[in-house]
């Protein structure tokens, strides 16, 4: 059975799976304006890729952050990179070069490191909101409770369970005969937006892909719930005013890195779920949004509102000048 091919795509038959050839179309619908829509996301990895990279040198290299608080924002850095070198490049070459062509087993991949990567970051925020618990609840304890070695466990739990997570979903579409059509209408692979072009029952994935979101980041997001909650309830009972402000501070960039993370990603959920007559690009849009705002955003929001990261950015960027 030979899949549907435009002009100019490979047409591959069933026998050979690993062989079958996708085309990303990119943003469907707004085909002409993929050359400006690709400035703001060339901009925005440019700006993830400089962010995050100096975010990681300052912390690996000055001591004084060695501290938990900025490990695990070298971890989140670091999956920005990560995350967003999975997704852009690609998305620029459709835009600029029109390759959107891709093979099944490419694809698989990028199901593999762009679901295994988001979950990487969700733990992350859980684990930056504990460590956020335990300095404003336990203060003399920090230090104490969150080792290094602590830390470095913490990091391997979240690779093994995001990775662990996600492996069984490689299986899942393997076994999968794709013979409806090969245009995906995406800047990217999904793994529900991959198997629905399959002609097999697609229940088990269904099913699974369930599973993983709300053993990961539902689970993560209660969790994150919770620790903010009992944070509040911590500095509520500080009788001082400015010690209860200087509290809510150290979690403020936190905060917005949460919500940075989660919206764009709630809404595109509501959204699919609900707005049946938005056009077919405004739910691609804000797909990409989810994507591209939090690698882009995050070092500028932990740059300006962490004065030790702030000073050392302005240390390394301009004492040279003087």
């Amino acid at each position: 059975m030979s899949l549907v091919a435009s002009p100019g795509m490979t047409t591959s038959n069933h026998t050979g799976v690993s062989h079958t050839v996708f085309h990303l179309l990119g943003i469907p619908g707004l085909e002409e304006k993929h050359m400006w829509i690709s400035i703001p996301f060339f901009i925005s990895y440019v700006i993830a890729l400089l962010g995050n990279s100096l975010l990681i040198f300052i912390i690996l290299t000055k001591r004084s952050l060695h501290e938990p608080m900025y490990l695990f924002l070298c971890m989140l850095a670091g999956t920005d990179i990560v995350l967003s070198t999975c997704t852009v490049p690609q998305a620029l070459a459709i835009f600029w070069f029109h390759a959107g062509e891709i093979s099944l087993s490419r694809c698989i991949t990028q199901v593999f490191f762009l679901t295994s990567t988001f979950m990487s970051e969700s733990g992350i925020l859980l684990v930056m909101a504990f460590d956020r618990y335990i300095a404003i609840c336990y203060p003399l304890k920090y230090t104490t409770i969150l080792t290094h070695t602590l830390i470095g466990k913490i990091g391997v739990t979240l690779f093994l369970r995001s990775f662990g997570t996600v492996f069984p979903i490689i299986f899942l579409l393997k076994r999968l005969t794709f013979c409806k059509t090969n245009i995906l209408p995406h800047t990217v692979c999904e793994h529900i937006g991959l198997a629905k072009f399959s002609c097999d029952d697609i229940r088990v994935n269904i099913w699974y892909g369930i599973f993983v979101l709300m053993s990961t980041i539902a689970l993560d997001v209660f969790l994150i719930i919770v620790s903010y909650v009992l944070i509040l309830r911590a500095v509520f009972h500080i009788p001082s005013q400015d010690a209860r402000h200087k509290a809510l501070n150290t979690c403020g960039s936190h905060v917005c890195v949460i919500i940075l993370f989660y919206g764009p990603g709630i809404f595109s959920v509501l959204t699919q779920r609900f707005g049946r007559h938005i056009l077919p690009h405004i739910h691609i849009l804000m797909a990409n949004i989810c994507i591209l705002a939090p690698p882009m955003l995050n070092p500028i929001i932990y740059g300006i509102k962490t004065k030790q990261i702030r000073d050392q950015v302005t240390h390394l960027l301009f004492s040279k000048q003087k």
